[in-house]
């Protein structure tokens, strides 16, 4: 490229937000450009004090943020974010409302004070008989059916990410990136709600629609009716789990001449699709027992020569040795105040040929404090107030 692709510099958003649904709608305004302020309390957000699968949630989710300490306890507090936001362009939120009109920053008195100031909340619900009720991705995965849909039956499974809040904070980006360009023309902001139900919803849509236009409600996934000949996990003569496919004609043609099961090939009971999809009870035994005599190896260099559809069965850490993931620009490297420092993966897309391998590094707590309220006019003493007591350092 030219040069990097920063469409949104200049635009200054103030986040107010915790866990990973706001955070990550930060996040992909910081990915393009934008100036990202997090507004923390004087001992800092608690998600940065998680541990286990919760000890990547903010460094993760607030990379290249600038770190402001603000106790919103206090009128001093209160005062500063209302001087920071009076400045911004942005406001992402995930608080409750009654917790939002206790800071001085309820939604409706923000967009009367501000109102070229573009509000983007992340709640649970969007209004409606649910809006008050308190919503984690694992609830809102078990009330549309998504956790039904994963696993067996009997047996409802969360899927293996967030994916509702990052996909959460993926829309409020969305829908801000969507106010920005019409406030270019009404000089007017918008006051936005992000559902966490609502996401997890469109994520079922699917099978909704199904029962919609068939009237039958589709089974779980792992016990889902095939529409193709081969389409599972086997394993090899090194006991590596792999994912074969075969979906059109020419893929089960493929297979069996690299399985060397010409004998399926010449069978008058399988030379139709239909055929191959009904006669699966026991033609994948015989796939399963040819591929479990090769070793793994040779076996994925085959199907990628012949273009089979192949997966082996990796675990998350297995991308850190991954040649696609590992390519120059599809990891970025953050450091963070420990000292420590990570890797995570670039977005999902390239501009001109290059992917948005930013991110930037992770702020201490209350890092910027100084320096963006000084930018206010505050001066010294005031600095101090709005902060509060400084107990970030006993967390």
């Amino acid at each position: 490229m030219d040069h990097a692709f920063r469409p949104l510099d200049g635009v200054r958003v103030v986040e107010m937000s915790h866990m990973i649904m706001g955070p990550s709608c930060g996040l992909f305004l910081g990915f393009l450009g934008a100036e990202v302020i997090k507004v923390e309390p004087p001992e800092g957000d608690k998600t940065r004090h998680l541990t286990g699968m919760g000890s990547p949630f903010f460094p993760l989710f607030n990379r290249g943020k600038k770190s402001v300490q603000l106790d919103l306890k206090t009128g001093e507090g209160r005062d500063a974010l209302n001087r920071l936001l009076a400045t911004a362009d942005v406001f992402v939120e995930n608080f409750r409302d009654a917790s939002l009109a206790k800071m001085d920053a309820d939604p409706e008195d923000l967009q009367a004070r501000f109102p070229r100031l573009i509000i983007a909340s992340h709640k649970g619900f969007l209004h409606g008989p649910y809006q008050d009720r308190t919503a984690l991705d694992e609830v809102v995965q078990m009330m549309t059916g998504l956790a039904y849909m994963t696993g067996p039956t009997g047996r409802p499974l969360r899927v293996g990410s967030s994916a509702n809040d990052i996909m959460g904070g993926l829309f409020g980006a969305f829908s801000v990136l969507a106010a920005l360009m019409e406030r270019k023309e009404t000089g007017k902001g918008r006051s936005l709600r992000v559902g966490l139900f609502e996401n997890c919803l469109l994520l079922v849509a699917q099978h909704m629609v199904q029962f919609e236009l068939e009237g039958t409600s589709p089974p779980p996934m792992p016990e889902r009716t095939f529409s193709w000949p081969v389409y599972d996990i086997f394993e090899t003569a090194d006991r590596r789990q792999i994912f074969v496919g075969a979906v059109t004609e020419g893929q089960w043609a493929s297979l069996c001449k690299l399985l060397e099961l010409d004998v399926l090939l010449s069978d008058e009971r399988l030379q139709k699709r239909m055929d191959q999809i009904d006669a699966r009870s026991w033609t994948v035994p015989i796939f399963a027992e040819a591929i479990a005599g090769r070793e793994a190896g040779p076996l994925l260099e085959a199907f990628e020569r012949v273009g089979i559809p192949y997966a082996p069965i990796a675990q998350p850490a297995d991308m850190y040795d991954d040649p696609h993931v590992m390519r120059p620009g599809g990891l970025a490297a953050s450091a963070m105040p420990d000292g420590r420092s990570f890797r995570a993966p670039s977005l999902p897309f390239e501009v001109d040929g290059v992917m948005l391998s930013g991110g930037g590094d992770l702020a201490a707590v209350g890092q910027d404090t100084e320096a963006v309220l000084k930018g206010l006019g505050l001066d010294d003493e005031e600095i101090a107030a709005a902060r509060g007591p400084l107990r970030a350092e006993a967390a």
